[in-house]
């Protein structure tokens, strides 16, 4: 079955050996052609167990499972070799260790409930399909960028902006702008918003920077993280290249959250014990004694100092010790929450108004009320 990209713009796709070009028509199965339609087959009701599919290589599967593992969801695997384990906090949950792109897929299928990936998988694969919500959209791992990046030497040495590459006359409909890449969805979509009028795509997998020296490519446009292997390959990025900022991102399918029982509520858990980590990351409890008239008098002499406000305001409690036969309070203990870059500063004044055994311990946990993510997936699910 062939699926075709109308395109106003002279794109054509380039097959993966490199070798020739075809039509901008790309050769897709009947059932992915299905998938990335949202077709589930009924599957949605051929199960009851909830599928939380995961990254199943690379560094995003080890950062994935670490995150996990300090939000208190260990997963669980009886053989390595397995692609499929579970999470003991999370009852009837499975967990499905796929490529990134097949949990895209799956979940659009119906396969998955639920999904951790990046969202340049997230923008390739989904294609704006309104079954996918981003349940959370910045899990902060797996930072990088899907950037168009030119040579810095020949016919390209002052361009630097994607309106000057777009205006350069050596690409015409017989001659385009030839651009390598893996992303053959957002690559054309992209340079259609740009106005690179004459451009054709080539899709190979492997490193792509090699494609401009050996006269394959003109151009790619790939994930970039540092910038450091675009530059040891005499590459560079222009300005107004960049297609998306990508991070791991927290997904589900719609209609699972909706039809399947108990999917809702692990998503709930899931992004309760998400936030409460990624929020505590980086911040520390401050303990310390302060001797004062009131807890009021000691609340006002740490208001006084920027460093001090913690969160919502301090904790401040009296400390009993019995003096002459008497039950007093000559000393309130105090308590605040401070970010790891103010931690110093906090210590010095705190010290500078009157604070002693001064503790530090690391957060592990924020929970708040509720949190606003949650309201508002509700409210994108209209319950």
């Amino acid at each position: 079955m062939l699926t075709t990209m109308s395109l106003p713009v002279h794109v054509s796709v380039k097959s993966r050996s490199w070798s020739c070009y075809a039509s901008l028509s790309v050769p897709q199965p009947q059932a992915e052609t299905q998938l990335l339609n949202g077709n589930s087959g009924g599957r949605l009701a051929d199960r009851k167990e909830i599928r939380l599919g995961l990254p199943s290589k690379g560094r995003m599967s080890s950062d994935t499972l670490e995150l996990l593992k300090n939000c208190q969801l260990s997963v669980k695997q009886v053989n390595p070799r397995q692609y499929v384990a579970g999470i003991p906090q999370l009852s009837n949950l499975e967990v499905w260790f796929q490529r990134p792109k097949d949990i895209v897929r799956k979940l659009l299928s119906g396969d998955l409930d639920l999904g951790i990936v990046g969202l340049d998988t997230v923008s390739e694969y989904g294609q704006s399909n309104e079954d996918l919500i981003i349940v959370h959209e910045a899990l902060e791992y797996g930072d990088c960028r899907l950037s168009l990046a030119i040579p810095q030497y020949g016919i390209f040495e002052n361009v630097n902006s994607v309106e000057e590459l777009a205006k350069m006359p050596q690409w015409t409909k017989e001659r385009p702008l030839r651009v390598a890449t893996g992303f053959s969805y957002l690559g054309p979509k992209f340079m259609k918003e740009s106005g690179v009028e004459h451009v054709t795509f080539s899709t190979a997998d492997g490193a792509l920077e090699a494609a401009p020296a050996m006269g394959i490519a003109d151009a790619i446009l790939d994930l970039v993280s540092s910038g450091t292997t675009l530059r040891e390959n005499n590459l560079k990025e222009i300005k107004g290249g960049v297609v998306l900022e990508s991070q791991a991102v927290l997904i589900a399918s719609r209609k699972s959250m909706i039809q399947r029982k108990g999917v809702l509520e692990a998503t709930h858990e899931m992004l309760e014990r998400l936030e409460a980590h990624l929020r505590a990351i980086g911040q520390f409890t401050v303990t310390a004694n302060m001797r004062g008239s009131s807890a009021e008098e000691v609340a006002e002499r740490i208001l006084s100092q920027p460093s001090l406000m913690g969160l919502q305001g301090p904790t401040v409690s009296p400390v009993f010790c019995k003096r002459g036969g008497k039950v007093t309070a000559d000393y309130y203990a105090i308590v605040i929450c401070v970010p790891k870059k103010a931690l110093y500063k906090s210590i010095q004044q705190l010290r500078a108004i009157g604070g002693s055994g001064v503790l530090i311990s690391p957060l592990t946990y924020i929970f708040d009320e509720e949190t606003p993510r949650w309201r508002q997936l509700l409210s994108e699910l209209g319950l």
